[in-house]
């Protein structure tokens, strides 16, 4: 998950005092949660819009019922995604440009392979920078039958001057039939939007997973026009980044209050990442932003006119399986 800044606006929401948080998580199946919240957002969204597209970021784990890699595929889970992504599979899990250790890379394997076995699509972006690793980051990922995106840059902020991997002019109406994608949610070297939707529509990637928002504005279902097809004509698919286990402060529906007085939802600021929050994403009215109502996150993607949301931040589990520890 990337951290990047984008100016917010503040709108109310009820929150409670810090103290009146129950710290003790007692009974609560961290993964089982987050799967559950998955779900309930893919039947929200596909209810609304169908063909939707539900693409979930790293969390593998919940793919398998007892979540081991030999375990029997989760399928109320798996049935609610369209796609499997995972970040430094073959380069950059550890550190930019570096292969990353194989007895990692098998173990999540086994998991994604799970998810393809049930046709789900499976993205995967490798951080790396130099020509050889490039090389053998796409010769790895095209031997798995994967899709990929080779990321020259962490921050995910510009567009790689690279030949794009399996470059078509097909038209691309579900994430199957993808080849290729750009992961782009950074937004800081593009001085106006125009510019941005500019560059964007100058390529050929069968896949776009951007932002909503740009400098704290939704862009509108006009903007995606100019984006909706690939500069040689085929039309491709156009995926907004939703975080759903991390509140972020640069958000619309950030409070500057709850820096002294939290909701119940918001746990500890990730360390790693400056104003990035870990939630309970169980809680109730942490869900009622993402999901479920007109003012909700994913109600506008959808009202933007998006193909598809990909989750970030599935893997919030750890950070509380590890805290009770």
């Amino acid at each position: 998950m990337t951290k990047y800044i984008i100016p917010f606006i503040v709108l109310s929401l009820i929150s409670c005092k810090k103290t009146d948080r129950n710290d003790t998580y007692d009974n609560i199946d961290f993964k089982q949660e987050m799967r559950d919240f998955v779900v309930h957002i893919s039947d929200y969204a596909k209810n609304i819009k169908p063909g939707f597209n539900i693409i979930t970021q790293n969390g593998v784990e919940l793919i398998t019922v007892n979540g081991s890699p030999d375990g029997i595929t989760n399928y109320d889970y798996v049935e609610a995604l369209d796609a499997q992504s995972q970040e430094g599979l073959f380069y950059g899990y550890e550190a930019d440009d570096v292969a990353t250790p194989t007895d990692k890379t098998q173990y999540l394997k086994q998991f994604l392979n799970k998810a393809k076995a049930e046709n789900k699509a499976i993205l995967i972006t490798d951080y790396c920078n130099t020509t050889d690793n490039i090389r053998k980051s796409r010769d790895s990922i095209t031997h798995n039958q994967y899709i990929g995106f080779t990321a020259t840059h962490r921050e995910l902020d510009i567009i790689p001057q690279l030949p794009i991997p399996n470059e078509n002019n097909q038209d691309i109406d579900n994430l199957n039939e993808a080849e290729n994608y750009l992961y782009l949610i950074n937004y800081q070297n593009f001085n106006t939007k125009q510019r941005l939707l500019e560059r964007i529509a100058t390529t050929n990637y069968d896949v776009i997973i951007m932002d909503l928002f740009y400098q704290g504005q939704a862009f509108t279902s006009q903007d995606l026009t100019q984006l909706r097809h690939k500069q040689n004509g085929g039309e491709r698919l156009l995926i907004a980044y939703v975080s759903i286990g991390e509140a972020e402060d640069y958000r619309y529906y950030w409070q500057s209050s709850w820096d002294n007085d939290h909701p119940i939802w918001l746990d500890d600021e990730n360390p790693n990442w400056h104003g990035n929050y870990k939630v309970r994403y169980w809680e109730k009215d942490w869900q009622k932003i993402i999901f479920g109502n007109n003012h909700s996150y994913i109600k506008k993607v959808i009202n933007a006119g998006f193909d598809g949301a990909f989750l970030d931040v599935i893997d919030a589990y750890e950070f509380f399986e590890e805290k009770t520890r």
